[in-house]
């Protein structure tokens, strides 16, 4: 067991980021926290209202490209661990403009590396970079299989690329200067505070406001979908247990077609409000597949489990309706993120400061 009294983590104010950052402060009661996120478009500070005042929590603006301000913030805050979250993520903007892919998630990845290394050149003591991946750098799977951490790489998009370019990163730094690393790839998350281009919260809202549903190809494309809070408590777990150097694959042990999972949304979101069960199905709209559209995506996550004993808490149809129930609960924040209105909180609450 590893303990830490520093952590930096690296696009906390993003989705997964935001739930981590509060799974630390809630289970290490001794750390502090210090979330750096340079609030592009999916990062949200009113995600994290509810810790902005706790004492061992600050935030910090800014880029992971910026060497001068990791290095400044090594020295000030004396990290001794870091949890690196912060990366463009969406397959789509990928592949409209796959340089930011390259420049934040090749590019910030190494200059977190390097600064860890000059940092804690001559440290003692518990230190870890752990760098939370993607499933995708495996490529596509066929009906059968799943993905292992022994899986041989075959990226298929900018993105996924980048993913596998920043893994590649982070074992490099172990193996020849003997940074202490821990790696894990992740299936599809899905809960609260997801920003509304994802498919699930974006079916959600257009369910809700009645538009089109999109879908790509016919909708037979299969993922495993993980509930972000397992996934922060699996991220949790991993820094405080995980063996130095090993890679831990998060899946949330279920798979589900696109279509099949509209559609499981549609009825959900007309049983909230009342409507006539299925009177939603009338919005799917098929529209052109993505462009090298992985078919089928699914992870193994026996070593996790038989390793530090982590698997998830709830069941996919328990985590879908507690998710659907709570964007249909937080409408405000839904439509502040779609007019790009919560930007403006930050301004509010730290534009005057310094």
């Amino acid at each position: 067991m590893r303990n830490f009294n520093a952590i930096l983590v690296t696009g906390g104010a993003g989705f997964i980021g935001s739930h981590v950052v509060r799974k630390l402060l809630s289970n290490r009661p001794k750390t502090k926290v210090v979330n750096l996120d340079a609030l592009t478009y999916a990062g949200n500070l009113e995600n994290l209202r509810d810790v902005e005042s706790n004492p061992r929590y600050t935030f910090v603006k800014g880029d992971i490209q910026d060497a001068a301000l990791i290095e400044r913030l090594f020295v000030e805050y004396t990290f001794d661990a870091v949890v690196h979250l912060a990366a463009e993520s969406h397959v789509d903007r990928s592949i409209e403009n796959p340089m930011a892919f390259l420049e934040t998630n090749i590019l910030g990845t190494a200059t977190l590396l390097n600064a860890a290394r000059s940092a804690w050149a001559n440290s003692t003591g518990d230190r870890c970079f752990y760098h939370i991946s993607t499933d995708e750098v495996y490529g596509s799977l066929g009906a059968k299989g799943l993905f292992t951490e022994e899986t041989p790489y075959d990226p298929r998009s900018p993105y996924s690329s980048s993913k596998a370019s920043s893994d590649h990163l982070v074992r490099a730094w172990h193996h020849t200067y003997g940074l202490p690393v821990v790696i894990s790839n992740c299936s599809n998350n899905y809960g609260a505070y997801q920003f509304p281009e994802k498919l699930i919260p974006l079916m959600i809202r257009n369910i809700r406001d009645e538009r089109p549903l999109p879908i790509y190809g016919d909708g037979i494309n299969v993922r495993d979908w993980l509930w972000v809070e397992d996934h922060a408590s699996a991220i949790d777990v991993i820094l405080h247990e995980g063996a130095e150097g090993r890679t831990y694959n998060i899946g949330g042990l279920n798979e589900w077609k696109n279509i099949d999972l509209v559609h499981e949304l549609i009825r959900l979101v007309d049983m909230a409000l009342k409507r006539t069960e299925g009177s939603s199905r009338k919005l799917i709209t098929f529209v052109k597949d993505r462009a090298g559209h992985d078919f089928r995506y699914a992870i193994d996550a026996s070593r996790i489990e038989s390793e530090l004993g982590w698997k998830p808490s709830i069941t996919f149809e328990q985590g879908l309706a507690a998710t659907v129930e709570w964007y249909l609960n937080n409408g405000e924040w839904l439509d502040s993120v779609t007019s790009g209105t919560y930007q403006q909180y930050y301004d509010t609450m730290y534009g005057n400061r310094g």
